[in-house]
């Protein structure tokens, strides 16, 4: 008779505690597997930015416009490299549950800001030519089906076009790769030109500045001098690191980080107690069994062994299910927010470390039955059946 047949009728001779004990597991990897992945996948877009890009928007919040006339000013200020200027121009295509990244841009400058948008020369010149022209994201463009010469409408669920409707024609004059093949595509830039022409309202501003900087070193210096160069005006400016600007604009959606954690402490907690409890409660229900084995010639350790895979393989057995679930879950979730959130998927990382939480889970309530099992003495335990 194997350790593994002894281990597998101890689990299952109670099927409704086995289950009851997986399901709590089962929940809590299911929720510590959707969760990270979530903030693993907002990490990567902040990870992706460049170290000498920075963003100005207004002082208020990143909705409230800010003057055109901004983009000359800053493009003077002393360490500024290049400087282009963006605005949201929600974008959605045939339906509006087709959300598309859509913005309105200064077209040169923003080729020379967003240099690791690689397009090929003729096309960029085809783009830069023709003010009805729009650029187009190669994943993007491969998700619609896209390609040049296409005629594209796209509407805004913001601005109204001056013909009436809110739906603006494009020609797609170029696709766009990114230099780094995990960053996002799945978006579109047309010529703020265009925009401001057709728009009803809107066309007399921005939405905010990018630039970068001669180097890295500079970028607090130029925040500080733009900050004070449009301080007490009617449209003062907040100045920040893109890198800092993403980071700041996640955690107006909540702490991640303190989210994360709070999740997997109840959760552990919760688990540590319901697993500690029910182990414990096994063991004790087989004192006479454990007695028994002893007397058959089954070692202390051997017996400290089986039952510490025992819990090891209750641990596996629900947390496994429970982070297989998140990742058909996130994979749901992924082929309608994928636009958003292309990097949200559960990787190796991920599911070695919820592994590693598992297995840890199983030692932390197993450690103590199995000791008990292991310090039972024969004698004691027939005394006590």
């Amino acid at each position: 008779m194997s350790d593994f047949y002894l281990i597998y009728k101890n689990m299952t001779r109670k099927p409704l505690r086995l289950f009851l004990t997986c399901f709590s597991i089962f929940i809590a990897f299911l929720i510590f597997g959707t969760i990270i992945t979530f903030k693993s996948a907002l990490d990567a877009g902040v990870e992706m930015s460049a170290d000498n890009r920075l963003v100005v928007f207004n002082r208020i919040n990143f909705t409230v416009p800010l003057p055109e006339s901004y983009f000359h000013k800053v493009a003077a200020v002393e360490g500024v490299r290049d400087v282009t200027h963006l605005n949201w121009f929600g974008g959605y295509y045939q339906e509006p549950a087709n959300i598309i990244s859509v913005m309105a841009v200064e077209p040169e400058s923003y080729l020379d800001v967003y240099s690791d948008q690689l397009v090929p020369p003729e096309q960029r010149e085809a783009w830069l030519r023709n003010r009805q022209g729009i650029l187009v994201g190669q994943k993007l463009a491969e998700m619609y089906g896209w390609k040049i010469g296409d005629r594209v409408p796209i509407s805004s669920n913001i601005f109204s076009h001056r013909d009436g409707g809110q739906t603006w024609d494009f020609v797609v004059e170029g696709i766009f790769h990114n230099a780094d093949a995990q960053a996002d595509t799945r978006m579109a830039v047309f010529h703020y030109k265009y925009f401001q022409e057709t728009a009803t309202f809107g066309g007399d501003t921005i939405g905010w500045l990018t630039l970068t900087t001669e180097d890295a070193s500079l970028n607090e210096q130029v925040a500080k001098t733009i900050d004070a160069m449009f301080a007490n005006s009617p449209y003062e400016t907040d100045t920040s690191t893109e890198k800092a600007f993403s980071k700041a604009f996640i955690e107006q959606i909540g702490n991640i980080g303190l989210i994360i954690f709070g999740v997997v402490f109840m959760a552990f907690f919760t688990i540590l107690v319901v697993v500690g409890n029910t182990m414990a409660l096994s063991i004790r229900e087989r004192t006479g069994e454990i007695a028994v084995l002893k007397t058959l010639g089954f070692s202390s350790p051997r017996i400290f062994r089986m039952v510490l895979s025992e819990s090891l393989l209750i641990a596996l057995l629900g947390g496994l299910s429970g982070l297989a679930m998140a990742y058909f879950l996130l994979e749901g979730i992924k082929s309608t927010m994928g636009q958003f959130l292309p990097n949200l998927i559960m990787d190796g990382k991920i599911v070695i470390q919820a592994v590693g939480y598992m297995l840890l889970l199983g030692i932390v309530t197993g450690l103590l039955p199995a000791l008990n099992a292991l310090r039972l003495n024969i004698v004691t335990a027939f005394n006590r059946g």
